[in-house]
């Protein structure tokens, strides 16, 4: 015979991720703290050979500024900017990040 486990929580109560999504909502932080993860994020999305090659990342007004310390990559990311774009709208969501600037 198998017991069933009750659900420890109490009525009405949300998880620590739930409520830090709650606060960032409420206290309009929500955007910057998406920008920001986009940032930490961008060597997994990208990747080693990317990644080593990025200087500063910041973002904008929506818009990503990526430093590149090599002219052909910078060439080819500018070619697949909108392909970029897509990614980071999977990941985090299509009003995260508008634009993205190589540098």
């Amino acid at each position: 015979m198998i017991k069933k486990t009750r659900d420890p929580r109490k009525a009405g109560t949300s998880t620590v991720g739930d409520a830090i999504n709650e606060m960032l909502k409420k206290y309009h932080l929500k955007p910057r703290f998406d920008e920001m993860q986009v940032v930490a994020a961008w060597p997994g999305l990208m990747g080693k050979t990317i990644a080593g090659k990025t200087g500063k990342i910041f973002v904008k007004n929506q818009v990503l500024f990526v430093e590149i310390n090599s002219a052909p990559l910078k060439h080819e990311l500018n070619m697949s900017k909108s392909k970029v774009i897509e990614l980071i709208g999977r990941e985090f969501g299509e009003e995260t990040i508008t634009d993205v600037i190589f540098m």
